[in-house]
């Protein structure tokens, strides 16, 4: 949610936001909007006063007075009843409103209309070359026994995997090695719920604008989550913080569940936008004076891990137009996938400022002062997209895939994936 106050006194920085997003957004229905649920406001507290006060002088009048003081009671009630359900219909059209405006994008945020404005800040490593033509993840998969998508397909329908024999393995050694340095760093690890309230959905900033991509259970009133980023923000929802306590990091591994509606035709095949996917998620809760240190270090954790497992990748810093409503700021870590010939998101660092905070009433305390606290996420390891970089930067010539170093502690002795004469 925006900072309303200085929507009102400065509508022209919305604007322009909402300009270099490239959203239709109509400032002057939202300025109507405020002046009419404050003015309604204004009268209701008005007439409940007057009726507060009648209530008390009527027990002491007596005769014609004391009814004509009723009457007047009986009015102000009708008043005040039609103008409550006013205040209900103009609050529920202020909300809808004010829940489409983006978050301010920081200064340092390219402004586009959308990808194309996207913005290559580095790149780490090189691109590994072949002396082979390089396999994609889907082909290495099948040939090795580590993927099916036929038989989910049969049970589930399009867009779903199992994985096996060692890619189960490697999955979980993902987590492990993951998990082993965010610790190290200090980041309390959760394992969350993965259906939520609607609140938090709308309080994280996915709803209402992205609402057509999330799963319901109709019965329950709930939704399964598309990120941990969702349950881990919530977490401290209407609650006071510390400041002494900031920042405080979180990191939660969680299944998560997308319709990728729009998206067929699209990546399809093998572990690329599924509706079900694994993931290991970072969120910080931050001091706004630190908050930008904070996140540089944030994207750096997230570095270390990509590092960590010897891939090459850029980072991207994104545009305006390609950014969620709630960032103020997007890093994307795209690696290179030889299969694809082509960089491809891996992960996403992202940082919301007082946005999300705003919508789920976080604040830290410091003595007399009571603000807002500043929120960050970052993917630490998309399980399925990591899968696919390892599979297509490790391969050898004979279709056979190297487990990174980093992995092989947990993997049991497994140093390479073959494939297996008896798995159909």
């Amino acid at each position: 949610m925006i900072d309303l106050e200085l929507f009102r006194k400065n509508p022209q920085i919305f604007e322009s936001e909402i300009n270099n997003r490239s959203l239709k957004i109509n400032t002057s229905i939202g300025l109507e909007l405020d002046k009419v649920k404050r003015n309604l406001i204004f009268k209701i507290d008005r007439l409940r006063s007057e009726k507060n006060l009648a209530s008390k002088i009527i027990p002491g009048l007596k005769g014609e007075e004391k009814n004509k003081k009723i009457d007047q009671m009986k009015k102000i009630n009708d008043d005040l009843k039609k103008m409550e359900a006013e205040l209900a219909e103009v609050e529920d059209k202020f909300i809808i409103h004010f829940s489409t405006y983006p978050n301010l994008s920081h200064s340092t945020t390219p402004v586009g209309k959308d990808e194309s404005g996207n913005v290559v800040q580095s790149y780490y490593g090189k691109k590994p070359e072949f002396d082979f033509k390089p396999k994609s993840h889907v082909d290495l998969g099948v040939n090795l026994g580590i993927l099916d998508e036929k038989r989910a397909a049969k049970i589930s329908g399009s867009r779903f995997v199992f994985l096996k024999n060692e890619a189960v393995l490697l999955e979980f050694a993902l987590i492990q090695y993951v998990l082993g340095i965010l610790t190290r760093k200090g980041f309390t690890p959760l394992l969350p719920p993965l259906l939520v309230k609607e609140t938090a959905m709308y309080g994280t900033g996915f709803f209402p604008v992205e609402k057509t991509q999330y799963y319901k259970t109709e019965l329950d009133d709930l939704f399964l989550i598309g990120t941990s980023e969702v349950p881990l923000c919530a977490y401290h929802g209407d609650e006071f913080l510390d400041a002494d306590m900031l920042p405080l990091k979180y990191t939660a591994f969680s299944t998560c569940f997308r319709r990728e509606a729009g998206t067929y035709g699209k990546d399809l095949g093998g572990l690329f936008r599924v509706h079900q996917f694994d993931k290991v998620e970072m969120f910080i809760f931050a001091h706004p004076e630190k908050s930008w240190e904070e996140y540089e270090k944030l994207r750096g954790t997230l570095e270390e891990i990509i590092q960590g497992l010897k891939l090459h990748y850029r980072i991207v810093n994104m545009c305006t137009g390609d950014i969620g409503a709630p960032n103020a700021k997007k890093y994307d870590l795209e690696a290179w996938l030889p299969g694809q010939k082509r960089y491809r998101e891996l992960a996403s660092c992202s940082h919301d400022t007082d946005f999300q905070a705003r919508r789920l009433n976080i604040k830290y305390r410091d003595g007399k002062k009571k603000e807002l606290v500043h929120t960050m996420n970052s993917t630490a390891c998309a399980v399925g997209r990591t899968l696919i970089a390892i599979y297509e930067n490790y391969q050898d010539g004979d279709g056979n895939i190297r487990i990174p170093e980093v992995l092989q502690p947990y993997m049991g002795g497994i140093e390479i994936i073959s494939r297996k004469k008896w798995d159909k």
